[in-house]
């Protein structure tokens, strides 16, 4: 049985006062209280016919320091590691740095979080995410599913009021912090203020 709370899956599109258009598709998953196994996260930004950023990733719920053994149980043993290596290793890929503190402090020791231009390459945007985003993304998906959405591990009352109060922080500060300062550039203040009076209702926020 899945330990799914939620899934929350989006697609932004935005003309850009430079002439191109903003595209940002957005898949996330939450897990349940009842279960500490990390949560999904999957970004693609594309400001243009050439350029693409990815963010991949599954998040941890536990601090890492404090929890060897999540470290090495969800991160570790699991060799999540080679597919941002793979990335790499191609020529029109780059890591890409977040400005969002949050977002780097949200983040797993595994995290992908790459750009790719493809601009004057011989290979399109399409071609790369086809020939490696792709494969590499549906990997990761099924893994979570196999490894932490079906977890039979069930913690304790204690723990379940942490990992919900932790849970809603990060609810919370992705309304506030992610959408709350992106949306009114692409929407307006008003369009944005219902947008996301909507989603702080979904989010119990």
């Amino acid at each position: 049985m899945y330990q799914i709370d939620f899934i929350l899956g989006g697609w932004i599109h935005c003309k850009l006062p430079s002439g191109g258009a903003l595209n940002i598709t957005t898949l996330s998953s939450y897990l349940k209280p009842s279960t500490d196994a990390p949560h999904f996260l999957m970004d693609l930004i594309q400001s243009s016919t050439t350029s693409l950023v990815l963010i991949l990733d599954l998040t941890p719920r536990k601090d890492l320091i404090l929890n060897p053994d999540y470290l090495k149980t969800y991160y570790e043993d699991t060799h999540l590691d080679t597919y941002r290596q793979r990335l790499l290793t191609l020529p029109e890929v780059r890591p890409y740095f977040s400005p969002s503190f949050y977002i780097r402090a949200l983040l797993s020791p595994t995290a992908i979080l790459v750009s790719i231009d493809t601009g004057g390459g011989e290979k399109s945007i399409e071609e790369i995410i086809q020939e490696h985003i792709s494969p590499i993304a549906k990997d990761v998906v099924q893994f979570w599913l196999d490894k932490c959405a079906c977890l039979e591990k069930q913690v304790g009352e204690t723990e379940i009021a942490y990992l919900a109060k932790r849970d809603q922080i990060i609810k919370n500060k992705t309304i506030e912090v992610d959408l709350g300062s992106s949306f009114p550039r692409l929407f307006g203040q008003e369009v944005s203020a219902q947008i996301l009076d909507v989603l702080r209702e979904y989010y119990d926020a």
